[in-house]
Formats: C-alpha cells, structure tokens, sequence
C-alpha cells in the first residue's frame, strides 16, 4: 500500500511538470513526430522527477506517501 500511495504522490506531481514542458515546447516543437517531441521531453521530465518532483513529495507528503499501510 505504501507503493501505492507514493505512486499516487508521484502523479500529481508529474502531471504539471509534464503539462509544463509541453506547453513551453510547444511553438517549437509543433510539427514533429511524437517521437521527436518525446525525445526533448523526456531527459527533461526525468531531470524535474529526481531532482525537483520526488524530494518534494518525500518533503511534503511524508506521513501520507511513506508510513507503512495498517
């Protein structure tokens, strides 16, 4: 259960990073094969997940993400 929680942390704070990059890229990005636009996205989304996303949850949502399941 705990996994579960934590993954459901995760996704609420992947979707705006996601949503972000997408809509910053864009204009530049318009046209593209998906595969290309994936490939920009991508590193970036890793990069906000490890280093801005998961701290946060770890930080904020402690008790709710991490405590063991009863």
């Amino acid at each position: 259960m705990t996994r579960f929680r934590f993954a459901l942390a995760l996704c609420i704070g992947a979707y705006p990073l996601i949503t972000g990059l997408l809509y910053l890229w864009a204009p530049v990005l318009d046209g593209l094969p998906s595969w290309q636009v994936t490939l920009v996205i991508v590193p970036q989304m890793v990069f906000g997940m490890v280093f801005a996303v998961i701290p946060l949850v770890h930080r904020c949502l402690r008790g709710f993400a991490t405590a063991p399941a009863r």
